[in-house]
């Protein structure tokens, strides 16, 4: 049975796992960014909602840079 569920596991590599960070930091920084301008009347939310989409968009930009290393290093082809 651990052998059937071998066979049909997909692995995980690195690549795949920086990529989807990525994406996922890039929608919550959209996301906090939306939300500050929700709550254009109320600064004390819209600064916080601010701060986190900076900061988030920052942890993306940092993201994309070690996907775009790691693809460099690792990957010899591009995709299709």
């Amino acid at each position: 049975m651990k052998n059937e569920q071998n066979r049909h596991r997909i692995p995980t590599t690195v690549r795949d796992r920086l990529l989807r960070a990525w994406e996922n930091s890039m929608e919550m920084a959209r996301d906090f960014e939306g939300y500050a301008d929700e709550y254009q009347g109320e600064p004390k939310y819209r600064e916080v909602f601010s701060k986190y989409a900076v900061e988030e968009a920052e942890h993306a930009a940092h993201l994309k840079e070690l996907l775009h290393a790691y693809q460099h290093e690792h990957c010899d082809r591009t995709p299709l």
